[in-house]
């Protein structure tokens, strides 16, 4: 069948006829970057082009009748570094609209010197001098099987990875062998909690991402150094750009594939008002389906952006992002009794959450501020009976109705003044938490005699959790020495809220970093941080009540992160870069599980619910290894990145024990590549290789004794993380051609995940063997089962699964 789709796909694109030279045009802003000013006069030019431009008074360009194809637009103006935006494609069908910020030039190198610097400051800032990457729209279009997801795409990335399956499923983002609830996501400065569809409540993954990439200009990556100005942050740090609305025209494109179909509109208001809007529906339960998968995921979301332009000086956006997600099971026919088991053990998901935002920005003497308002709402339903197909015969044993709201206002300074840098701010933040739980954990077994084999375990209740704050304030100080050959920062943050013991204790969470970046000469550089960063523990911690209704994890401490990093950056010309990092961090207060005495930052990684339970808070942890990073920008038709990282983490239990976290995969290699051809033609290259996830043995007695009444497995947590998976390797292929007509672009893409049908490996799970005619469990002695399963066949089910996904889709862009 893949053979099939792939030579039919190469075929339907090659029948189209090759059309006269088709012209399109790219428009944009430039601003001052520290002090967010329009820039007038300045000079823009498109490689191997005589097209050029210059700005406006207003700061405003636009280049038409432009070749359509791949370029990059380079930009000078005196007093300021020059700046390349590199695999700019300029179609027919839309007008691509550009921000673009240029640094002041306040070297005293020699031009060479300064041309170098550039490059790192297209990515890095003097806060954020290391560890710190950033991808572009187009690469983000381009990426081999990320099927427009910037979750997935972001794994190409240095440090990103670990866990089972390495990612081939899930949006799990694991960074520098951290846990998966540790990132924040910002989306043009508002925090945005939920960035993928049926997330892990208390963690942050998920099978699908929600932000659609024809609203994204970049997306940068930070895993340590970061700003002061962001809280709650103890792995990474997201920013994600969004593209302002063509202030010229209305415009917009359709994408259909085999998972979604996919709409975005965009243009004026008015003469000084923009807008970007889109909507999604998935499909992908009717492929999932078609290949005989048993999940049956279903979606919407919907994105826009509005902004406004008060006067000269002042600017205000909206945002907003929301998803109603439906997540269910059905077990095939082609599945054996025992692997049919194993699916039903898994619950029904029902979600909807959205984030709503305005950001009000003034421009000011030497810089601007920001003032943030937003309000983001998770609700989440999670259903689980002993039999999921038979529910209306079956007992509940999972009955979760959870709703988290947040409303937040922030505000910050931003000023320069010369080499020195300043910023400093605060936030508060209205919290409310609703869960009620009807849980079995654990049901009561009795023997033939009514002894109690097994007690009950189970969790009711309802939070009485009310309503309280958070709040925070930072400042942050950089300057430029030597020349400004050596880049020094400091930061200091420190965070509290108004519902733990301690929450008001800010010295508790004061978190200094610093950071140091040293030019040694027009190629080379070397950079290093140490930082000290908080994280409160999520809602459904704090909010987790006993059966009687009383709050057991009241004190909660805030959980500590501290890094080092170090290393260097070499810029052999405008295009190449190269970077080697080590890192370390060491972590303290993490929560473990009472009841299992596990460190919580090992788990996250499923469709369960993450910290609905009774914690202590004295759990340790590390974190330490090293990163090769190298990316090439497009030049000659060739781009792409490539990265290893081999690092070790591990965290302690109750046992206070340093034993190999889940995340433990010790080797993550990945690259993506791309090239593009003559006629519009284009093709990538995927591949990742993640060494083999730890995991722990069954628990085969309380497995046995349990999965009459649960359907589920019991793994030995004596023995956490003691056995290795095999190693996760996949690679995806992706073809693109573009045919441009008068005023629309038609994209015709065929994308292929694991196109060499790689296995991948998976935990093993524990079954009970059944009768593959009657469905009925077989017995040692012939008779039925009993309820403790004592007279059952053991089974282990070990199915390593090569799942390749063959899309074929198109973007209408009018």
């Amino acid at each position: 069948m893949l053979r099939t789709i792939i030579f039919s796909a190469i075929f339907y694109f090659s029948i189209f006829p090759v059309f006269s030279q088709k012209q399109g045009s790219i428009s944009g802003k430039i601003r001052d970057k520290s002090s967010q000013e329009e820039l007038a006069f300045v000079n823009l030019q498109l490689s191997n082009s005589t097209k050029g431009a210059t700005t406006d008074e207003s700061g405003n360009f636009r280049i038409s009748n432009i070749p359509v194809g791949s370029y990059n637009l380079v930009v000078s103006y005196v007093g300021y570094k020059p700046f390349t935006l590199y695999n700019i494609v300029v179609n027919t069908g839309n007008e691509n609209n550009y921000i673009i910020e240029l640094e002041a030039d306040i070297a005293t190198l020699d031009a060479v010197e300064v041309k170098a610097k550039t490059q790192t400051a297209v990515t890095a800032t003097i806060e954020t001098p290391l560890s710190v990457q950033k991808l572009t729209t187009e690469e983000i279009k381009a990426s081999p099987g990320g099927n427009f997801d910037i979750s997935k795409v972001i794994q190409v990335l240095p440090g990103v990875g670990g866990g089972v399956g390495g990612g081939s499923f899930r949006n799990d983002i694991i960074i520098r062998g951290g846990g998966a609830n540790e990132n924040v996501f910002y989306l043009d400065g508002i925090e945005v909690p939920v960035i993928n569809h049926f997330q892990t409540q208390g963690s942050s993954g998920g099978p699908q991402g929600m932000l659609n990439v024809s609203f994204i200009e970049d997306v940068k990556l930070s895993s340590s150094a970061f700003d002061a100005r962001y809280d709650n942050a103890l792995s990474s740090v997201f920013q994600f750009k969004q593209k302002t609305g063509n202030p010229n025209d209305f415009q917009g494109n359709v994408r259909l594939s085999a998972t979604e179909l996919a709409g975005t509109l965009e243009g004026p208001i008015s003469e000084k008002t923009t807008f970007l809007a889109s909507a999604r529906r998935s499909y992908l339960q009717l492929l999932f389906k078609a290949l005989d998968l048993p999940i049956r995921p279903n979606y919407w979301d919907f994105q826009t952006k509005v902004q406004h332009q008060i006067n000269k000086k002042t600017s205000l956006s909206f945002i907003g992002l929301g998803a109603i997600d439906d997540f269910s099971f059905v077990i095939s026919d082609a599945y054996s009794p025992e692997k049919a088991e194993t699916i039903n053990s898994s619950p029904t998901i029902n979600q909807w959450n959205y984030t709503v935002g305005a950001s009000l920005k003034r421009l000011v003497h030497n810089g601007y501020w920001n003032l943030a308002l937003s309000r983001n709402m998770f609700d989440n339903s999670i259903l689980k009976y002993e039999d999921n197909q038979k529910p209306e015969s079956s007992a509940k044993t999972l009955d979760l109705n959870s709703r988290e709201i947040e409303n937040k206002l922030r505000w910050d300074m931003n000023k320069s003044i010369g080499a020195m840098k300043f910023s400093y701010g605060a936030m508060v933040q209205y919290v409310k938490y609703q869960n009620t739980t009807e849980n079995v954990i654990l049901k009561e077994i009795l023997s033939s005699t009514g002894a109690v084999i097994q007690p009950e375990l189970r969790i009711n209740f309802v939070s009485p959790l009310k309503p309280f704050f958070k709040y925070g304030a930072f400042v942050q100080l950089g300057k430029r020495f030597v020349n400004n050959k050596l880049g020094v920062s400091g930061g200091l943050r420190t965070d509290g809220n108004s519902f733990t013991d301690d929450g008001n204790n800010f010295l508790k969470t004061v978190s200094p970093r610093v950071s140091f970046s040293y030019f040694a000469n027009n190629h080379w550089a070397i950079n290093a941080s140490a930082g000290r960063y908080t994280k409160l523990a999520p809602y459904t911690i704090l909010g987790f009540a006993d059966n009687t209704g009383k709050l057991v994890n009241q004190n909660a401490q805030y959980q500590i992160s501290n890094h080092l990093a170090g290393g260097f950056e070499y810029l052999p010309d405008a295009s190449l870069r190269f970077t080697l990092e080590g890192f370390y961090k060491g972590y303290e207060n993490m929560p473990i599980s009472v009841r299992t005495g596990v460190n919580l930052a090992n788990m996250g990684a499923d469709f369960n619910v993450l910290g609905n339970e009774a914690v202590l808070f004295d759990g340790t942890g590390k974190a330490y290894g090293i990163e090769f990073f190298a990316q090439k920008k497009l030049t000659k038709r060739f781009f792409g990145v490539m990265a290893y990282t081999f690092y070790r983490s591990l965290f302690a239990g109750t046992d206070g024990k340093l034993i190999s976290s889940s995340w433990d995969n010790r080797h993550l290699v990945s690259s993506a590549l791309g090239y593009k051809f003559r006629k519009n033609w284009e093709i990538g290259l995927k591949f990742r290789f993640q060494g083999g996830a730890p995991y722990s043995p069954i628990d085969i007695e309380t497995s046995r004794k349990n999965f009459v009444t649960q359907g589920i497995t019991y793994y030995d947590y004596s023995k956490l993380n003691s056995m290795r998976l095999g190693a996760f390797n996949s690679s995806d292929l992706r073809i693109d051609k573009k045919l441009n007509f008068r005023k629309t672009t038609l994209d015709l893409y065929l994308d292929v995940t694991n196109w060499y049908l790689a296995k991948s490996p998976d935990v093993p799970q524990f079954a009970l063997k059944r009768d593959a005619n009657t469905n009925n469990f077989l017995t040692t002695d012939g008779n039925p089962i009993k309820l403790d399963g004592s007279n059952g066949i053991d089974f282990i089910v070990n199915e390593p699964s090569a799942l390749v996904t063959p899309t074929i889709g198109f973007i209408l862009e009018f």
